[in-house]
Protein backbone atom coordinates (compact mmCIF):
# COMPACT_ATOMS: atom_id res chain seq x y z
CA UNK A 1 0.00 0.00 0.00
CA UNK A 2 0.96 3.52 -0.68
CA UNK A 3 3.14 5.10 2.44
CA UNK A 4 0.98 7.38 5.06
CA UNK A 5 2.23 10.65 3.72
CA UNK A 6 1.37 9.83 0.24
CA UNK A 7 -2.36 8.64 1.44
CA UNK A 8 -2.26 12.05 3.68
CA UNK A 9 -0.87 14.43 0.41
CA UNK A 10 -3.14 12.76 -1.81
CA UNK A 11 -6.59 14.29 -0.11
CA UNK A 12 -5.21 17.85 0.09
CA UNK A 13 -4.02 17.32 -3.58
CA UNK A 14 -7.89 16.30 -4.73
CA UNK A 15 -9.37 19.07 -2.82
CA UNK A 16 -7.07 21.71 -4.24
CA UNK A 17 -7.82 19.82 -8.27
CA UNK A 18 -11.29 19.40 -7.26
CA UNK A 19 -11.27 23.68 -6.53
CA UNK A 20 -9.69 24.05 -9.85
CA UNK A 21 -12.03 21.89 -12.05
CA UNK A 22 -15.29 23.92 -10.35
CA UNK A 23 -13.44 27.64 -11.39
CA UNK A 24 -13.04 26.43 -14.58
CA UNK A 25 -16.42 25.00 -15.09
CA UNK A 26 -17.66 28.11 -13.20
CA UNK A 27 -15.50 30.11 -15.64
CA UNK A 28 -16.84 28.39 -18.59
CA UNK A 29 -20.48 28.93 -18.13
CA UNK A 30 -20.28 32.14 -17.25
CA UNK A 31 -18.25 33.66 -19.95
CA UNK A 32 -16.32 32.91 -23.22
CA UNK A 33 -13.35 31.83 -21.99
CA UNK A 34 -11.83 31.42 -25.67
CA UNK A 35 -13.35 35.03 -26.47
CA UNK A 36 -11.25 36.52 -23.40
CA UNK A 37 -7.89 34.41 -24.69
CA UNK A 38 -7.99 33.34 -28.13
CA UNK A 39 -4.00 32.79 -27.59
CA UNK A 40 -4.89 30.55 -24.77
CA UNK A 41 -2.96 29.24 -21.88
CA UNK A 42 -0.33 26.78 -21.15
CA UNK A 43 -0.03 27.38 -17.35
CA UNK A 44 -2.06 27.94 -14.70
CA UNK A 45 -1.25 30.23 -11.71
CA UNK A 46 -0.78 28.58 -8.83
CA UNK A 47 1.60 26.13 -11.14
CA UNK A 48 4.74 26.36 -9.28
CA UNK A 49 7.20 27.04 -12.55
CA UNK A 50 11.27 26.47 -12.94
CA UNK A 51 13.26 28.97 -14.73
CA UNK A 52 15.38 27.72 -17.71
CA UNK A 53 19.17 27.83 -17.68
CA UNK A 54 21.19 27.63 -20.32
CA UNK A 55 24.15 26.86 -18.65
CA UNK A 56 25.12 22.82 -18.10
CA UNK A 57 23.03 22.30 -14.21
CA UNK A 58 23.68 19.24 -13.17
CA UNK A 59 24.66 17.76 -16.36
CA UNK A 60 21.60 19.60 -18.26
CA UNK A 61 20.98 22.97 -19.81
CA UNK A 62 17.86 23.99 -21.06
CA UNK A 63 16.53 27.44 -22.35
CA UNK A 64 12.60 28.25 -23.89
CA UNK A 65 11.16 28.94 -27.32
CA UNK A 66 8.13 30.08 -28.66
CA UNK A 67 7.49 28.75 -32.18
CA UNK A 68 3.88 29.98 -32.93
CA UNK A 69 3.14 33.55 -33.23
CA UNK A 70 -0.31 32.82 -33.37
CA UNK A 71 -0.14 31.17 -30.32
CA UNK A 72 1.14 30.22 -26.74
CA UNK A 73 2.52 27.10 -27.94
CA UNK A 74 6.52 26.87 -26.68
CA UNK A 75 8.73 24.66 -25.37
CA UNK A 76 11.47 23.53 -23.20
CA UNK A 77 14.58 22.21 -24.46
CA UNK A 78 17.26 19.92 -22.45
CA UNK A 79 20.47 19.52 -23.50
CA UNK A 80 22.82 16.87 -21.97
CA UNK A 81 26.38 18.10 -21.14
CA UNK A 82 27.52 15.11 -23.16
CA UNK A 83 27.47 17.12 -26.41
CA UNK A 84 30.14 19.08 -25.93
CA UNK A 85 33.94 19.05 -23.91
CA UNK A 86 33.66 18.74 -19.85
CA UNK A 87 35.65 22.21 -20.04
CA UNK A 88 32.91 23.35 -21.62
CA UNK A 89 30.15 22.10 -19.22
CA UNK A 90 31.00 23.75 -16.12
CA UNK A 91 29.03 27.38 -15.72
CA UNK A 92 28.98 27.52 -19.53
CA UNK A 93 25.98 29.36 -21.44
CA UNK A 94 26.16 27.02 -24.80
CA UNK A 95 24.80 29.02 -27.84
CA UNK A 96 24.51 25.57 -30.22
CA UNK A 97 28.31 25.15 -31.49
CA UNK A 98 29.83 22.51 -31.81
CA UNK A 99 33.44 22.50 -30.12
CA UNK A 100 36.47 21.38 -32.04
CA UNK A 101 37.71 18.05 -30.68
CA UNK A 102 40.86 16.24 -31.42
CA UNK A 103 41.88 18.17 -34.46
CA UNK A 104 38.07 17.86 -36.11
CA UNK A 105 35.00 19.53 -35.86
CA UNK A 106 32.49 16.91 -34.53
CA UNK A 107 28.72 16.97 -33.74
CA UNK A 108 27.88 15.11 -31.61
CA UNK A 109 23.79 13.61 -32.74
CA UNK A 110 21.61 12.74 -30.39
CA UNK A 111 18.02 11.31 -30.29
CA UNK A 112 15.20 14.01 -29.44
CA UNK A 113 12.06 13.12 -27.52
CA UNK A 114 9.14 15.32 -27.35
CA UNK A 115 8.07 15.21 -24.01
CA UNK A 116 4.03 15.95 -23.16
CA UNK A 117 3.14 16.51 -19.65
CA UNK A 118 -0.09 15.90 -17.65
CA UNK A 119 -2.32 17.48 -16.03
CA UNK A 120 -5.68 16.28 -17.44
CA UNK A 121 -5.65 17.99 -20.26
CA UNK A 122 -6.86 21.57 -17.81
CA UNK A 123 -3.67 21.98 -15.80
CA UNK A 124 0.31 21.09 -15.65
CA UNK A 125 3.07 22.93 -17.50
CA UNK A 126 6.18 21.95 -19.50
CA UNK A 127 8.23 23.95 -17.51
CA UNK A 128 6.69 23.46 -14.00
CA UNK A 129 9.12 22.00 -11.76
CA UNK A 130 8.27 18.69 -11.02
CA UNK A 131 8.52 18.48 -15.09
CA UNK A 132 11.76 20.28 -15.30
CA UNK A 133 13.00 17.73 -12.81
CA UNK A 134 11.59 14.60 -15.01
CA UNK A 135 12.61 15.73 -17.90
CA UNK A 136 16.27 16.10 -16.63
CA UNK A 137 16.42 12.90 -15.31
CA UNK A 138 15.23 10.80 -18.47
CA UNK A 139 17.61 13.62 -20.57
CA UNK A 140 20.67 12.25 -18.07
CA UNK A 141 19.69 8.61 -18.08
CA UNK A 142 18.90 8.34 -22.25
CA UNK A 143 21.55 10.64 -23.51
CA UNK A 144 18.58 12.58 -25.68
CA UNK A 145 18.04 15.95 -25.94
CA UNK A 146 14.41 16.23 -24.57
CA UNK A 147 11.95 18.75 -26.34
CA UNK A 148 8.95 19.30 -23.32
CA UNK A 149 6.26 20.62 -25.55
CA UNK A 150 3.77 23.14 -23.61
CA UNK A 151 0.78 22.68 -25.52
CA UNK A 152 -2.38 24.81 -25.12
CA UNK A 153 -5.06 23.94 -22.02
CA UNK A 154 -8.64 23.18 -21.77
CA UNK A 155 -10.96 24.77 -21.49
CA UNK A 156 -9.30 27.81 -23.08
CA UNK A 157 -8.70 25.74 -26.21
CA UNK A 158 -10.58 22.45 -26.15
CA UNK A 159 -9.79 19.80 -28.39
CA UNK A 160 -8.06 19.41 -30.70
CA UNK A 161 -6.08 22.21 -29.50
CA UNK A 162 -3.17 20.03 -27.63
CA UNK A 163 -3.17 17.36 -30.20
CA UNK A 164 -2.67 19.57 -33.66
CA UNK A 165 0.05 21.67 -31.09
CA UNK A 166 1.92 17.80 -30.46
CA UNK A 167 1.40 17.19 -34.14
CA UNK A 168 3.03 21.23 -34.99
CA UNK A 169 5.78 20.64 -33.12
CA UNK A 170 7.10 17.12 -34.94
CA UNK A 171 6.38 19.20 -37.69
CA UNK A 172 8.49 21.76 -36.58
CA UNK A 173 10.97 19.35 -35.68
CA UNK A 174 11.28 18.50 -39.56
CA UNK A 175 11.50 21.82 -40.80
CA UNK A 176 14.36 22.59 -38.06
CA UNK A 177 16.19 19.46 -39.55
CA UNK A 178 15.33 20.49 -43.19
CA UNK A 179 16.86 23.83 -42.46
CA UNK A 180 20.08 22.34 -40.60
CA UNK A 181 20.73 20.24 -43.83
CA UNK A 182 20.70 23.30 -46.13
CA UNK A 183 22.82 25.25 -43.32
CA UNK A 184 25.27 22.29 -43.42
CA UNK A 185 25.60 22.50 -47.43
CA UNK A 186 26.21 26.20 -47.21
CA UNK A 187 28.53 26.37 -43.91
CA UNK A 188 32.01 25.96 -45.84
CA UNK A 189 34.47 28.96 -46.36
CA UNK A 190 35.77 29.66 -49.67
CA UNK A 191 39.05 27.76 -49.24
CA UNK A 192 36.73 24.93 -48.44
CA UNK A 193 37.19 24.70 -44.87
CA UNK A 194 34.09 24.37 -42.71
CA UNK A 195 32.51 26.47 -40.02
CA UNK A 196 32.51 24.93 -36.89
CA UNK A 197 28.91 27.03 -36.67
CA UNK A 198 26.57 24.45 -38.59
CA UNK A 199 23.73 27.57 -38.75
CA UNK A 200 26.33 30.63 -39.55
CA UNK A 201 25.64 31.42 -43.07
CA UNK A 202 21.86 29.85 -43.66
CA UNK A 203 18.56 30.68 -41.81
CA UNK A 204 20.26 31.91 -38.29
CA UNK A 205 16.97 33.45 -37.47
CA UNK A 206 14.83 30.51 -38.23
CA UNK A 207 17.00 27.75 -36.95
CA UNK A 208 17.48 26.11 -33.40
CA UNK A 209 20.80 25.99 -32.56
CA UNK A 210 21.01 23.17 -30.13
CA UNK A 211 18.85 21.08 -32.51
CA UNK A 212 21.08 22.21 -35.48
CA UNK A 213 23.91 21.46 -33.82
CA UNK A 214 23.22 17.77 -31.94
CA UNK A 215 19.38 17.13 -32.83
CA UNK A 216 19.30 13.25 -35.01
CA UNK A 217 15.49 13.37 -35.77
CA UNK A 218 15.90 10.20 -37.34
CA UNK A 219 15.50 8.87 -33.80
CA UNK A 220 12.69 10.91 -32.91
CA UNK A 221 10.92 9.31 -29.23
CA UNK A 222 7.50 10.37 -28.16
CA UNK A 223 7.05 10.29 -24.34
CA UNK A 224 3.51 11.12 -22.88
CA UNK A 225 2.69 11.44 -18.95
CA UNK A 226 -1.19 11.02 -18.17
CA UNK A 227 -3.25 13.30 -20.69
CA UNK A 228 0.29 13.82 -22.31
CA UNK A 229 0.38 9.83 -23.48
CA UNK A 230 -2.86 10.58 -25.07
CA UNK A 231 -1.38 13.16 -27.25
CA UNK A 232 1.78 11.24 -27.69
CA UNK A 233 -0.18 8.37 -29.11
CA UNK A 234 -2.00 10.88 -31.50
CA UNK A 235 1.11 12.30 -32.65
CA UNK A 236 2.39 8.77 -32.98
CA UNK A 237 -0.86 7.89 -35.50
CA UNK A 238 -0.19 10.79 -37.42
CA UNK A 239 3.70 10.26 -38.07
CA UNK A 240 2.44 6.77 -38.88
CA UNK A 241 -0.42 7.72 -41.26
CA UNK A 242 2.44 10.63 -42.41
CA UNK A 243 5.15 8.14 -43.86
CA UNK A 244 8.27 9.13 -45.62
CA UNK A 245 6.63 12.57 -45.74
CA UNK A 246 8.20 13.47 -42.12
CA UNK A 247 11.28 12.83 -43.79
CA UNK A 248 14.49 12.66 -42.21
CA UNK A 249 12.10 12.61 -38.52
CA UNK A 250 11.65 9.10 -38.00
CA UNK A 251 9.47 8.23 -34.66
CA UNK A 252 11.10 4.79 -33.73
CA UNK A 253 9.36 4.68 -30.66
CA UNK A 254 6.95 6.08 -27.81
CA UNK A 255 6.30 5.56 -24.48
CA UNK A 256 3.18 5.83 -22.40
CA UNK A 257 3.24 6.59 -18.24
CA UNK A 258 -0.19 5.86 -17.37
CA UNK A 259 -2.26 6.99 -20.29
CA UNK A 260 -5.81 9.20 -19.59
CA UNK A 261 -7.72 6.88 -21.59
CA UNK A 262 -11.27 6.62 -20.55
CA UNK A 263 -14.45 4.39 -22.55
CA UNK A 264 -18.19 4.29 -22.22
CA UNK A 265 -17.60 0.89 -20.54
CA UNK A 266 -16.57 0.27 -17.33
CA UNK A 267 -13.26 -1.89 -16.79
CA UNK A 268 -13.16 -3.61 -13.31
CA UNK A 269 -10.47 -1.24 -12.34
CA UNK A 270 -12.63 1.51 -13.13
CA UNK A 271 -14.81 -0.05 -10.97
CA UNK A 272 -13.24 -1.03 -7.95
CA UNK A 273 -10.81 1.93 -8.01
CA UNK A 274 -12.58 4.94 -8.87
CA UNK A 275 -11.85 6.49 -5.60
CA UNK A 276 -8.23 5.60 -5.86
CA UNK A 277 -5.30 8.09 -5.01
CA UNK A 278 -4.72 11.69 -6.55
CA UNK A 279 -7.19 11.24 -9.44
CA UNK A 280 -10.42 9.58 -9.03
CA UNK A 281 -12.94 8.93 -11.66
CA UNK A 282 -15.47 11.96 -11.08
CA UNK A 283 -12.69 14.25 -11.10
CA UNK A 284 -11.38 13.31 -14.02
CA UNK A 285 -14.55 12.73 -16.05
CA UNK A 286 -14.88 16.60 -14.98
CA UNK A 287 -11.83 17.54 -16.64
CA UNK A 288 -13.03 15.85 -20.16
CA UNK A 289 -15.91 17.77 -19.75
CA UNK A 290 -13.95 20.62 -19.93
CA UNK A 291 -11.67 19.28 -22.25
CA UNK A 292 -14.36 17.46 -25.23
CA UNK A 293 -16.68 20.21 -27.05
CA UNK A 294 -19.49 20.41 -25.28
CA UNK A 295 -21.48 18.95 -28.25
CA UNK A 296 -19.04 16.13 -28.54
CA UNK A 297 -18.86 14.83 -25.04
CA UNK A 298 -18.09 10.71 -25.18
CA UNK A 299 -16.15 8.86 -23.88
CA UNK A 300 -15.46 7.08 -26.86
CA UNK A 301 -14.22 9.52 -28.73
CA UNK A 302 -11.14 8.46 -30.54
CA UNK A 303 -9.20 11.22 -27.78
CA UNK A 304 -10.44 9.28 -24.91
CA UNK A 305 -10.41 5.72 -26.38
CA UNK A 306 -7.68 4.29 -28.12
CA UNK A 307 -9.35 0.72 -29.09
CA UNK A 308 -12.84 2.43 -30.88
CA UNK A 309 -13.05 0.18 -34.47
CA UNK A 310 -12.80 3.41 -36.16
CA UNK A 311 -9.60 4.89 -35.06
CA UNK A 312 -6.53 4.47 -37.12
CA UNK A 313 -4.17 3.89 -38.68
CA UNK A 314 -4.37 -0.14 -37.75
CA UNK A 315 -2.26 -0.73 -35.21
CA UNK A 316 -0.24 -3.26 -36.89
CA UNK A 317 2.08 -0.19 -38.01
CA UNK A 318 2.23 1.12 -34.95
CA UNK A 319 5.61 1.80 -33.36
CA UNK A 320 7.26 0.19 -30.70
CA UNK A 321 5.28 1.12 -27.67
CA UNK A 322 5.81 1.31 -23.67
CA UNK A 323 3.52 1.14 -21.35
CA UNK A 324 3.65 2.25 -17.64
CA UNK A 325 0.81 1.66 -14.94
CA UNK A 326 0.09 1.60 -11.39
CA UNK A 327 -1.15 -0.92 -8.91
CA UNK A 328 -3.50 1.89 -7.37
CA UNK A 329 -4.12 3.92 -10.88
CA UNK A 330 -8.28 3.50 -11.90
CA UNK A 331 -6.83 3.76 -15.34
CA UNK A 332 -4.78 1.01 -15.74
CA UNK A 333 -7.08 -1.66 -17.01
CA UNK A 334 -7.61 0.46 -20.15
CA UNK A 335 -3.81 1.00 -20.51
CA UNK A 336 -3.38 -2.63 -20.20
CA UNK A 337 -5.91 -3.94 -22.91
CA UNK A 338 -4.30 -1.00 -25.28
CA UNK A 339 -0.86 -2.68 -24.63
CA UNK A 340 -1.87 -6.21 -24.87
CA UNK A 341 -4.00 -5.21 -28.51
CA UNK A 342 -0.36 -3.76 -29.57
CA UNK A 343 1.06 -7.17 -28.85
CA UNK A 344 -1.33 -9.16 -30.73
CA UNK A 345 -0.33 -7.64 -33.57
CA UNK A 346 3.70 -8.39 -32.88
CA UNK A 347 4.21 -4.92 -31.96
CA UNK A 348 6.70 -4.70 -29.48
CA UNK A 349 4.80 -3.05 -26.58
CA UNK A 350 5.72 -4.54 -22.86
CA UNK A 351 4.07 -3.63 -19.97
CA UNK A 352 5.85 -2.42 -16.89
CA UNK A 353 3.00 -2.65 -13.70
CA UNK A 354 4.67 -1.44 -10.41
CA UNK A 355 3.01 -2.45 -7.23
CA UNK A 356 1.74 -0.22 -4.78
CA UNK A 357 1.98 2.90 -6.85
CA UNK A 358 -0.42 5.29 -7.63
CA UNK A 359 -1.12 7.64 -10.87
CA UNK A 360 1.83 9.84 -11.58
CA UNK A 361 4.04 7.70 -9.10
CA UNK A 362 7.43 8.79 -11.65
CA UNK A 363 6.47 12.30 -12.71
CA UNK A 364 4.45 13.76 -9.01
CA UNK A 365 6.62 16.40 -7.19
CA UNK A 366 7.02 14.87 -3.90
CA UNK A 367 7.10 11.37 -5.35
CA UNK A 368 10.19 11.94 -7.79
CA UNK A 369 12.75 10.84 -5.00
CA UNK A 370 11.15 7.71 -3.95
CA UNK A 371 12.72 4.36 -5.24
CA UNK A 372 9.78 3.23 -7.48
CA UNK A 373 10.24 6.76 -8.94
CA UNK A 374 13.91 6.20 -9.75
CA UNK A 375 13.60 2.59 -10.62
CA UNK A 376 10.64 3.46 -13.34
CA UNK A 377 12.65 6.46 -15.05
CA UNK A 378 15.70 3.53 -15.08
CA UNK A 379 13.71 0.99 -17.08
CA UNK A 380 12.13 3.46 -19.32
CA UNK A 381 16.08 4.59 -20.65
CA UNK A 382 17.13 0.90 -20.96
CA UNK A 383 14.09 -0.03 -23.08
CA UNK A 384 14.65 3.37 -25.27
CA UNK A 385 17.96 2.67 -25.71
CA UNK A 386 17.00 -0.09 -28.11
CA UNK A 387 16.02 1.90 -30.69
CA UNK A 388 17.40 5.03 -30.38
CA UNK A 389 21.43 3.02 -30.51
CA UNK A 390 23.28 4.14 -33.20
CA UNK A 391 23.83 1.03 -35.84
CA UNK A 392 26.94 -1.16 -35.01
CA UNK A 393 26.52 0.05 -31.10
CA UNK A 394 23.21 -1.20 -30.66
CA UNK A 395 22.12 -1.08 -26.56
CA UNK A 396 21.66 -4.47 -25.01
CA UNK A 397 20.43 -5.78 -21.81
Amino acid sequence: MPTLAVKLYSIFFKLNKKHQLYNLRIQTESSSLQDRNPFGTTCRPDEALMASNPTFVDGVATKDIHINPSSCLTLRIFLPNTVVESSLADAHVYKGYAPVTAGRNRHKKLPVMLQFHGGGFVSGSNDSVANDAFCRRIAKLCDVIVVAVGYRLAPESRYPASFEDGLNVLNWIKKQANLAQLGNRHGKRLDGIREKHVFDEFGVSMLEPWLAAHGDPSRCVLLGVSSGANIADFVARKAVEAGKLLDPVKVVAQVLMYPFFMGSVSTNSEIKLSNSYFYNKAMCLQAWKLFLPEKEFNLDHPAANPLIPERGPPLKHMPPTLTVVAEHDWMRDRAIAYSEELRKVNVDAPLLDYKDAVHEFATLDILLQTPQALACAEDISIWVKKYISIRGHEFSY
